[in-house]
């Protein structure tokens, strides 16, 4: 496996504060980890986004939402609406779902379409497709990549963490295959421990979706910190 230090691995880290239940409370607790820990950015509920851009100000920490989230069939229209109200309310990175339905059902043009419009109204903001790959065959996860690389999207993305199943080492290096250069894979789903986090970047991951970023940065910390005792020569670090 790879070294990386927890600077290096903070800065793939799009800290996920999603769960539908969440109290304001919690949100504020979540952020703070993501100021305390230095990670690149959040990833919170559209209707806290205002909330997250004023209190982590100044912090260095991103704000980012979702789109048509969690199953990507709202109307083309509405995902469009999302992200200027997005935009005008501070997040700089969208996250958004395809339609997984029309994906299944060979309707490319539609959501290649769907997918476009995004783009286009994020104006230069970055864009990750969702695509639920547990719901997804091989084929349907390479078409994905290659629709959403047509339509100007910045990252490829595993999933919403919401449907079973998540990121696999598998169809990381499957997305990276299907992909230009110009094209990030965001690994998300699961990740939720130093191992998980390094095999991801490994197989061609450069963004970590997780809501567990305290538990592998402190985990890279005490290897940081292990090899500093051993002069930098252990083995077992990451």
């Amino acid at each position: 496996m790879t070294s990386y230090t927890e600077s290096q691995l903070a800065a793939t880290i799009d800290h996920a504060i999603l769960k539908p239940e969440m109290t304001r409370a919690q949100v504020d607790a979540e952020l703070d980890i993501a100021a305390e820990w230095k990670v690149f950015s959040v990833c919170v509920r559209p209707s806290d986004i205002a909330h997250a851009f004023a209190r982590l100000e100044g912090t260095g920490v991103a704000v980012g939402t979702v789109i048509g989230f969690p199953h990507g069939t709202t109307s083309t229209t509405a995902k469009v609406a999302e992200v200027q109200q997005a935009l005008a309310d501070g997040a700089v990175e969208l996250d958004m779902v395809l339609n997984i339905g029309m994906l299944r059902s060979g309707m490319d043009a539609e959501v290649e379409a769907d997918i476009r419009a995004v783009v286009d109204a994020a104006a230069g903001h970055v864009v990750k497709v969702i695509f639920e790959t547990s719901f997804l065959d091989d084929e349907q996860i390479a078409r994905a990549c290659r629709l959403s690389e047509s339509a100007g999207a910045d990252f490829v993305k595993t999933s919403t963490g919401f449907a079973g199943g998540g990121a696999t080492v598998e169809h990381i290096r499957l997305m990276r295959e299907n992909v230009g250069d110009g094209v990030q894979v965001k690994a998300s789903g699961g990740v939720r421990g130093l191992d998980a986090a390094v095999a991801m970047l490994d197989a061609g991951a450069t963004r970590l979706g997780t809501s567990a970023a305290a538990t592998i940065l402190g985990a890279a910390r005490a290897q940081d910190a292990g090899d500093q005792t051993h002069g930098g020569t252990d083995e077992s670090s990451y």
